[in-house]
Formats: C-alpha cells, sequence, structure tokens
C-alpha cells in the first residue's frame, strides 16, 4: 500500500469538535468550484493543516473535496504528531572504528 492510501485510510471514527483537515492533493488540474471551496477553507497549498469546527457547513465542504484532502479527529491528529516527533527524535550515534582489534593469543596458536 502506498503511503498516500495509507495516510488517506485513517477516517474519523469518533466525533469530535474540531476536524483537522489536510490537503494531500494538488490544486492544479482541478475544478473551479473545488478551488474555491479549498480557498475558503484556507488550504492553498499541499500538506498544509487546518483546523475547523466540526459544523454541518465545514462537512458539506469537505464532502465536495473529499478525494483532494484528509479528515482527522483532535485524537488522530495528536497521535500522527506524536508518532513524527518520536521518529524525529535524535538517536544516540553510531560508533564505528575503523582500528584493526588486536589479534587474539588463542587465534595465534590455532594458526
Amino acid at each position: 500500500m502506498s503511503a498516500y492510501k495509507a495516510y488517506k485510510a485513517c477516517v474519523p471514527i469518533t466525533w469530535s469538535p474540531n476536524l483537522y483537515i489536510t490537503l494531500v492533493r494538488g490544486i492544479p488540474g482541478t475544478r473551479r468550484l473545488h478551488r474555491r471551496t479549498l480557498e475558503a477553507l484556507r488550504l492553498g497549498k499541499c500538506n498544509r493543516t487546518v483546523m475547523r469546527w466540526n459544523t454541518p457547513t465545514v462537512r458539506g465542504m469537505l464532502q465536495q473535496v473529499k478525494r483532494l484532502v484528509v479528515i482527522e479527529t483532535e485524537d488522530m491528529f495528536k497521535a500522527r504528531k506524536e508518532k513524527e516527533a518520536k521518529h524525529r527524535a535524535i538517536r544516540p550515534p553510531l560508533v564505528v572504528s575503523h582500528l584493526i582489534p588486536p589479534a587474539n593469543e588463542s587465534s595465534q596458536q590455532a594458526a
């Protein structure tokens, strides 16, 4: 499954007072009505996220552009941000030694 499909597969299950909307597809080539709807939602560029109240008006706008956006609840948004932060966390450095280890006596006796 591609990353896009995995991202789109996250569908809000529980009700939330706020919706986090992310534009995941490009605007060029879309209908004028869809461009105007995205403009009203304040989504101008790909991978930008906005928070909107969960109202019938906003849900109707999202229904029009559902193939262009990903909709998340607050819990889903926070979980995704925590996962990204954990992935970007500083990891301990990998130490590589290029020195030749000293030969053991046991390996010299076997030879």
